[in-house]
């Protein structure tokens, strides 16, 4: 598999699609921290690592809202293997008017698009949630 975070992002929107209350996937540091992320911000309701024999798993609850609908209605992948999207901090795109989340890959660390913002730091455009 060459890109694992569109396998973790297309993970999540197909459980989210058919109702299910967690979604299990390999893991790597780079989604845990995406996950960490993720959980803060709110879009998902937990994430636990899970170790069977010798090899570790990435367990994230989803959430859902009140109605029944799930919290993350849209996930975009938006730099790909074979093509980087990088961004200067004052030309990080927006998701609906500040309604979504943009996910940057920094010098720092990851940051959603208002901290880096804040920080003062471009990098790559990693996703875009809403």
């Amino acid at each position: 598999m060459t890109d694992t975070i569109s396998d973790m992002l297309t993970r999540i929107r197909n459980a989210q699609a058919v109702k299910k209350t967690e979604v299990l996937m390999p893991y790597s540091n780079f989604k845990h921290n995406l996950g960490k992320l993720l959980l803060e911000e709110g879009w998902i309701k937990s994430i636990d690592v899970k170790q069977e024999k010798n090899r570790k798993f990435l367990l994230v609850g989803l959430k859902y809202t009140p109605n029944g609908g799930p919290a993350i209605s849209g996930i975009k992948r938006v730099s790909k293997p074979g093509q980087r999207i990088y961004s200067k901090n004052n030309q990080i795109p927006r998701v609906l008017g500040g309604f979504g989340t943009t996910i940057i890959s920094t010098s720092r660390g990851l940051m959603t698009d208002k901290k880096a913002r804040t920080n003062k730091v471009g990098g790559e455009v990693i996703c875009q949630i809403w």
